[in-house]
């Protein structure tokens, strides 16, 4: 197990932690991690007590399907943006009825979507009773690389609001 891997474990484990002392209950919308982040969350023990499930919405469609998304808005704004994310997030809190909801969506490569988003461009948003907060990120290496450091940035934003509310 690489460090980052390592990282996002502990995350995770803090992350659960304070969701159950805190009684707050979580959902993940995920695109370009394609159900990574909700991996790190299920690996722990006791999850299932707050963690209510996850969106895997690696398509324009699956969003659409899923979370409610207009394909209009989509085209709007395009499927990796500050909008998108935010909307993911929110529709994943309205959804499963959860306090707090984060999603992610970006371009893990190796080669782009035709748009000018370069590879490697990922939003985070994390949505706490409707207060949304959006991050763009930046990161390189391989397919598989974007998407771990998308997935731990994802866990760490999230550790991050949840202690903010505890």
């Amino acid at each position: 197990m690489d460090s980052l891997e390592a990282h996002a474990e502990q995350t995770a484990l803090k992350l659960v932690k304070i969701l159950s002392e805190t009684h707050h209950t979580l959902a993940v919308a995920e695109s370009c991690t394609a159900g990574l982040v909700s991996d790190f969350i299920a690996r722990v023990s006791g999850a299932s007590a707050v963690f209510w499930g996850s969106f895997v919405c690696y398509s324009p469609q699956a969003k659409c399907t899923m979370l409610g998304i207009d394909p209009a808005f989509l085209e709007q704004y395009g499927l990796v943006s500050r909008e998108t994310a935010g909307t993911m997030a929110v529709r994943a809190l309205e959804t499963a009825g959860v306090s707090v909801a984060a999603a992610v969506t970006g371009l893990a490569g190796p080669h782009g979507d035709g748009s000018p988003v370069p590879v490697g461009t990922v939003w985070i948003a994390v949505a706490v009773s409707h207060d949304v907060t959006v991050k763009k990120l930046l990161f390189h290496g391989t397919r598989a690389e974007v998407r771990m450091q998308a997935a731990a940035a994802v866990l760490e934003e999230l550790l991050d609001r949840v202690t903010v509310i505890a």
